[in-house]
């Protein structure tokens, strides 16, 4: 021991014992020498502490010893105090080597006292210095890591101490480690293997690696996930654990169902993760891959296979639904958009199969995967303006679905319809016809500007693929309730004066559909009677027509005199026809007169001159001259791949260059 340190040593010595003599023998070892704990505290008190660490193996062995044992009590207790280390960097590497040493020291018996939650917070900050020169921040962020080390050490092993796995203790052990671990130079070798990252090499980067590697080859199986969970919410970190899960499943494909689905099922839990990181073309990848293995898993699904496979490829797409979904659900709305827009460019048409390569009976298979998967996406959605939701590219490919040969895929667009148009959590309430529309509560607000906007320029083509789907003959009560809850939700949503007369007058079409229609069962025409009812007496409430609503409540009970409950809610499948009698037999009054119905708008002060126009809607026939052909039947194949080719908005980041994309 150097001359100068044995005499502040000994100064600081005598000092506190005259300050033992002052407060008693309390600094006193068993054998009357000076406490350490009292000569650190001094040294502290005198900023001494550099020539105390400098010096502290070379004095007795007791010293040592004692040091070490009471590290936390009396050693470390100045990092309580910030203040007194903030000026010397020094003083906290040297504490941090000390504490090294002291975890490399075998205990007969643990100290149950000794916590190291501090430690941890104190170490890991010394991991993210960076407000000193570069030779000084590696010091200290070397001795931090070391620090980290040496609680692991000292707690990893010993049941009875602090349980190290903790969250509080890992959530900041792993980012500490991860933090220097970005900038390895090994990593970013061009080329060749790197070495394995060796404990002695000086630069934090592999030394954090090395204890990183450490801390997971210490982990049991239950405590992995503790050393996981903290990688996965560093967020620059994060995605490359979901695009590592995404090429594990690629790599998978041909495997086990049950194995894929439990990759996916992970995958559908963490994916989230990725949307926040996701940006520009990197999130219609990430859309773009799932729906690939959807479209693999449809292929596989083909008739033959054994109950047991079906039901497991079924789990397998169900779970990648559920990652859809969870990823769209944390993007932002405008992104949204644009994955149901990707998707419904991927749903085979069958007028256009020869174009996009598809054939075969799983064509309608794939149908049905990627309308789930829109309607997933689209739950995840909150509509604000219908002219956003709706683009033209957007919108008529969904209507061209909703008037599918399956009724299970119409069924499937009708529920898209009812997610997207619902803003105010009115379709509960809709979801089954009623004329008691008082005792619904549902939530109105007055129609915007865009809205009306949007109306005028969609509404004619919406109203007519409502009406033409309804006059489809395999057509189940759930197909006709799924079309009354859309047209109920669009008189909610979008009804105005302005608009009103349109929607009256497809009421009055669909009653005329009924009463001649040849192609539907008597059921089904009682079924549009009934439909027509509810909304005859839904749109004076939701646009004040005091002298329609009258006129409606009217035929409402000119039924029930007539025990014409057929013709009111609720949809049945199957009627007595010999106890339903038709409603020519009835008389007039229990059906919707369209000269009544004009006399009571115009004593509301309507124009109704509108509603003795032709109608745009055809009865048992195609289209009218009136609809406007949509643009999947009328583009060529050189426009529809060039649709293909460049999916619209597909840079998903507002004025990002529009990336090409391959389409499947």
């Amino acid at each position: 021991m150097s001359p100068g340190v044995k005499m502040t040593l000994k100064s600081i010595s005598r000092a506190s014992l005259e300050l033992s003599d002052e407060l008693g023998n309390t600094c006193l070892g068993e054998g009357g020498e000076v406490s350490p704990q009292w000569v650190f505290w001094f040294a502290q008190k005198r900023g001494q502490l550099r020539e105390f660490f400098a010096e502290v193996d070379t004095v007795p062995v007791f010293w040592k010893e004692e040091v070490c044992s009471s590290l936390q009590a009396g050693c470390l207790g100045c990092l309580v105090d910030g203040q007194h280390l903030a000026p010397s960097s020094q003083t906290c590497v040297a504490l941090a080597s000390k504490f090294v040493k002291f975890a490399n020291i075998e205990e007969d018996t643990p100290s149950y006292h000794r916590r190291y939650d501090f430690f941890v917070s104190k170490f890991s900050a010394m991991c993210h210095k960076d407000n000193c020169d570069s030779e000084m921040r590696d010091k200290i962020r070397l001795a931090g890591i070391k620090g980290l080390q040496g609680v692991v050490r000292k707690t990893i092993c010993d049941d009875l101490v602090e349980n190290i796995w903790e969250p509080v203790h890992m959530d900041k052990i792993v980012p500490s480690l991860l933090f220097n671990m970005q900038n390895s130079r090994y990593l970013s070798k061009e080329a060749g293997t790197p070495d394995a990252p060796q404990e002695e090499r000086c630069d934090p980067p592999t030394l954090a690696e090395t204890c990183m590697r450490e801390l997971v080859g210490r982990a049991s199986f239950g405590h992995i996930r503790c050393v996981l969970k903290p990688v996965l919410r560093c967020s620059q970190y994060s995605y490359t654990v979901v695009e590592m899960l995404m090429c594990h499943l690629d790599e998978n494909k041909e495997s086990n169902p049950k194995i894929r689905t439990s990759i996916a099922d992970v995958l559908s839990k963490i994916i989230s993760i990725a949307a926040g990181e996701s940006v520009g073309p990197s999130v219609l990848e990430i859309i773009n891959s799932l729906l690939s293995h959807l479209r693999i898993s449809v292929s596989r699904e083909l008739p033959g296979d054994n109950p047991g496979a079906h039901f497991d490829e079924k789990l397998y797409q169900d779970a990648l639904i559920n990652a859809l979904g969870e990823f769209a659900n944390h993007l932002p709305d405008y992104q949204k958009i644009e994955i149901m827009m990707f998707i419904m460019s991927k749903v085979p048409h069958p007028s256009l199969d020869h174009l996009r390569g598809f054939s075969g009976p799983g064509d309608v298979m794939l149908q049905n995967i990627l309308l789930k998967s829109l309607l997933k996406v689209g739950t995840k959605y909150q509509t604000i303006h219908f002219n956003t939701t709706f683009p033209l590219s957007f919108l008529e490919p969904l209507l061209t679905m909703s008037l599918a040969d399956d009724p299970d895929m119409r069924l499937l667009v009708q529920k898209i319809l009812h997610t997207l148009i619902d803003r105010h959590s009115n379709l509960d309430k809709l979801l089954r016809p009623s004329v008691n529309v008082s005792e619904l509560e549902l939530v109105v607000e007055k129609t915007s500007r865009p809205d009306i906007i949007f109306v005028r320029k969609n509404g004619p083509e919406i109203y007519l693929s409502l009406y033409e789907s309804l006059q489809k003959a395999n057509n189940t009560v759930a197909n006709m309730k799924a079309v009354y809850t859309t047209l109920a939700l669009l008189i909610i949503e979008l009804a105005s004066e302005e608009t009103v007369l349109d929607l009256i007058r497809l009421v009055i079409s669909i009653q005329d559909m009924a009463l001649t229609c040849t192609s539907l069962s008597m059921a089904q025409k009682f079924n549009l009677h009934a439909i027509v009812a509810c909304l005859l007496v839904l749109i004076p409430h939701i646009v004040p027509i005091s002298s329609l609503l009258e006129y409606a409540e009217k035929v409402i009970a000119a039924r029930r005199i007539a025990n014409a409950s057929h013709l009111l809610p609720d949809l049945l499948e199957h009627y007595d026809l010999e106890s339903c009698p038709l409603p020519s037999q009835l008389g007039p009054d229990v059906l919707v007169d369209q000269t009544a119905v004009t006399d009571c708008l115009k004593g509301a002060g309507f124009d109704a001159a509108r509603l003795q126009q032709v109608s745009p809607y055809s009865v048992g026939g195609g289209p009218t001259q009136g609809h406007r052909y949509s643009w999947v039947e009328t583009s060529s194949a050189a426009d529809f791949n060039s649709f293909q080719a460049e999916v619209d908005s597909v840079s998903s980041s507002p004025g990002v260059q529009k990336a090409s994309l391959i389409i499947l």
